[in-house]
């Protein structure tokens, strides 16, 4: 079974990417899924709050919004703020990803595990990927994109502000996917790579069109 991590700018399309994978039959291991889950946990919503005050609670949950209103705020105090947090909850998404992978090898029929993190440089998750895709789209590309998502102008920077940059990405990616093309275009890309990879493909593999 082989790790791989899907790398690229904000509205690249990494999500396409690992939706392939995954009907390709790979697990999927989502880090903002689990970023989600671990701030359900007892413990880290008491760490919060000792932070930030019960004011950043609803009901006896964490509210994810004004989190983020904390955490993004303009500097100096909103970088501080998402550091304090990444320190409480990156422990523990790294360790779920890990307990992830651990069961995914004990899985005789699972062939690879796909790792989507945005921060999987900065943390070090990298490092548990054989291989890891850099989902290549130019800047122009993505800012369309992102209007069409309903962004303003401006927001595909803020959010790519906080994470690896570009380059390191490419530099650090084992392989390459242009994703600036059609979805089929895209699709017959990660077909060749995972073969490339040694593995098997579905007996049923459904044409892009059925799939997205």
């Amino acid at each position: 079974m082989i790790v791989i991590g899907i790398a690229g700018g904000v509205a690249s399309g990494k999500s396409l990417v690992t939706r392939c994978f995954r009907h390709f039959g790979a697990v999927v291991l989502d880090g903002d899924r689990m970023g989600h889950e671990v701030l359900q946990q007892r413990d880290l919503i008491q760490q919060v709050v000792d932070r930030w005050g019960d004011g950043i609670l609803n009901g006896d949950q964490i509210d994810r919004t004004l989190l983020a209103r904390i955490v993004f705020a303009p500097p100096p105090e909103g970088p501080t703020a998402l550091l304090e947090l990444e320190r409480l909850t990156h422990p523990l998404i790294g360790d779920r990803i890990k307990s992830k992978i651990k069961q995914a090898r004990q899985d005789k029929s699972c062939q690879a595990c796909v790792l989507d993190a945005p921060v999987m440089f900065k943390v070090g998750w990298d490092l548990v990927c054989d291989e890891i895709v850099f989902v290549d789209v130019s800047k122009k590309i993505r800012i369309e994109r992102a209007r069409e998502r309903g962004w303003l102008d401006g927001e595909l920077e803020k959010r790519e502000s906080n994470q690896t940059s570009i380059q390191l990405k490419r530099a650090k990616a084992t392989c390459i996917l242009d994703n600036s093309g059609s979805i089929e275009a895209t699709f017959e890309q990660a077909v060749s790579l995972w073969l490339g990879w040694g593995l098997r493909l579905p007996s049923e593999l459904r044409a892009p069109t059925g799939l997205f």
